[in-house]
């Protein structure tokens, strides 16, 4: 038998496997921390305001363990303790804060400072290279052709879709009288109803499971972004791929993509046939040529809108001069293959579906919270739902006819009321800009360097004393004509504003109205949830963590007197 000798073992040779090793970590992370302290990004960042910070981790360890509410309260207390220009590092990445308007005015409106910010890379697997993320001349060239496609004819011909699905709603939400209920729940499945017929063209009628499951698959793809957002964690690739969420996101991906995918070769299918046959829909330009008709004269008519966001012009207002009425209704996805079909742009099938799947993403969420904080709103100020009813009342008296485009003109005060709610609410809460240079803020002169992430601070912005006189205290008023007119145009940014600015504002506040106006005229909301008792948090989309709880009553039809 072979007897095998234990080998003795040299104490100082263990000592030194464990050491040799710690001491190269140690030197390395020594290296990396010289060359961050001495780097022009650090020395620039650190003039700036804000936070003590721990090396190499800077100041990300202060939203370790924070839930999506106290990561608000805490980004707000340190607003109020540095001031409207904060400093931020996370790792070696500098977060600059801005909250006054001059500074919000110098990023937003520059030409040059127009890439999205590194955490907008989540939103790739969903919506690859579409219009929220792109950028350079791709982002040009797609926002040039979408653009048009949001013309007010084009947006005019959607209301017929708006009315239908708003009065759905209304018939949903009647199993929910007497009880306090989530009426966010209702405002998202109806937002991506009227989503899949306008960007698609997919109506309840044609609209198979597929459409239904889609339709899940979106709210909860949005609900794994949040999650990326806020756990950080989450935010390391390397580490998300290990999560129960990578493998959910697979899932979902194939249902979204498989369902635009297969629209989009349906209606290019069908293109093509009709095209055969010498039946060819009308074209974007023919669309949106200017003609005189019966209603032109509602092209002149000015919205609040026009007033308020008259400072920074952008594409979208030159596509409105001259309205033709309204004509044939075509999703967006008809327009763009229209569009590509017939030579007037260059975008591919892949193109297309990256455009369809990002104008699904940024047109649900964001209308769903809107609606839903403005619902909440009313249901605790009572006196200003009995003057939007009034107004309501005399639009359509005790009819049940659904509204017109002419309608919504008329909804002057409900338009104030949605504008503020979006002050006080603003469903994109804040924009982030990568800086491709550095550039000096009208605050103290501050320089802020090239690589930067700069963080506009859109709730901040609404808020800020020197723009609003009471700026906590909900008053569609704000909105009145004298009080707009001398105010700063980048102290009400709910749409964001310059090159970047959604491209889906007037549909969205042409949407709002109609949703809204119809539920007010059938329910009467109420709320004994006042807005200091609400529990914000703010990942992608401002939400309240606990929930928009509201009860509703059936509406007597009669006018508030007094």
């Amino acid at each position: 038998m072979t007897v095998v000798e234990d080998i003795p073992t040299d104490p100082s040779t263990s000592t030194r496997l464990i050491i040799y090793p710690l001491v190269l970590v140690a030197t390395v992370l020594w290296i990396l921390y010289r060359w961050q302290t001495q780097s022009k990004l650090y020395k620039l960042g650190n003039k700036l305001p804000g936070p003590s910070t721990v090396p190499l981790f800077g100041n990300a360890l202060l939203a370790l363990g924070k839930k999506p509410d106290e990561l608000v309260t805490l980004a707000l207390d340190y607003v109020e303790k540095y001031g409207t220009v904060v400093r931020g590092w996370l790792g070696s990445q500098l977060v600059v804060f801005l909250c006054d308007a001059d500074d919000a005015e110098v990023i937003l409106n520059s030409q040059e400072h127009i890439d999205k910010a590194s955490e907008y890379r989540f939103f790739k697997p969903w919506l690859g290279e579409g219009l929220l993320i792109s950028s350079g001349e791709k982002w040009r060239s797609h926002r040039k052709m979408i653009a048009p496609t949001f013309h007010i004819n084009i947006l005019k011909s959607f209301i017929s879709v708006f009315n239908q699905n708003s009065k759905n709603v209304v018939d949903k939400m009647k199993s929910e009288t007497g009880k306090v209920f989530d009426v966010h729940d209702y405002m998202s499945g109806v937002t991506v109803d009227i989503l899949l017929e306008t960007a698609m063209g997919i109506t309840k009628e044609t609209q198979d499971e597929s459409g239904f499951d889609y339709a899940m698959a979106v709210m909860k793809m949005c609900d794994i972004i949040h999650q990326r957002h806020y756990k950080f964690w989450m935010r390391f690739d390397a580490i998300f791929k290990f999560t129960k969420f990578f493998e959910k996101q697979k899932q979902l991906l194939n249902i979204i993509h498989g369902l635009t995918n297969k629209v989009i070769k349906n209606k290019k299918d069908k293109y093509i046939e009709n095209k055969a046959k010498g039946i060819i829909p009308p074209t974007l330009e023919e669309i949106t040529q200017n003609k005189v008709t019966s209603d032109s004269g509602l092209a002149n008519a000015k919205t609040l809108g026009d007033t308020v966001f008259k400072g920074y012009r952008d594409d979208l207002d030159d596509n409105d001069d001259n309205d033709v009425g309204e004509k044939k209704r075509l999703a967006f996805l008809d327009l763009m293959i229209e569009s590509a079909q017939n030579g007037t742009n260059d975008i591919t099938d892949f193109e297309i579906k990256e455009e369809v799947d990002t104008i699904m993403f940024e047109g649900h969420d964001t209308t769903a919270a809107g609606s839903s904080f403005v619902l909440c709103l009313l249901g605790v100020h009572q006196k200003i739902q009995e003057r939007v009813y009034n107004e309501l009342y005399e639009i359509f008296g005790d009819s049940d006819r659904p509204a017109t485009f002419e309608d919504t003109l008329q909804m002057k005060y409900l338009e104030r009321v949605i504008f503020e709610s979006l002050r006080m609410y603003p469903p994109v809460p804040i924009i982030a800009r990568k800086l491709k240079r550095d550039v000096k803020i009208a605050t103290n002169n501050y320089l802020l360097p090239a690589g930067a992430t700069v963080v506009i601070g859109t709730y901040k912005i609404h808020r800020n004393p020197k723009y609003y006189k009471k700026p906590d205290v909900f008053d569609p008023d704000n909105f009145l004509p004298e009080n707009t007119q001398n105010r700063h145009y980048y102290s009400y940014i709910p749409f964001s504003a310059g090159p970047r600015s959604c491209v889906g504002r007037k549909y969205a506040i042409l949407k709002l109205k109609i949703l809204l106006s119809t539920i007010l005229r059938n329910y009467k909301m109420v709320s004994d949830i006042t807005e200091d008792q609400y529990r914000l948090q703010a990942d992608i989309i401002l939400k309240r963590t606990d929930g928009f709880r509201v009860q509703i009553e059936p509406r007597q039809r009669v006018p508030f007197i007094g």
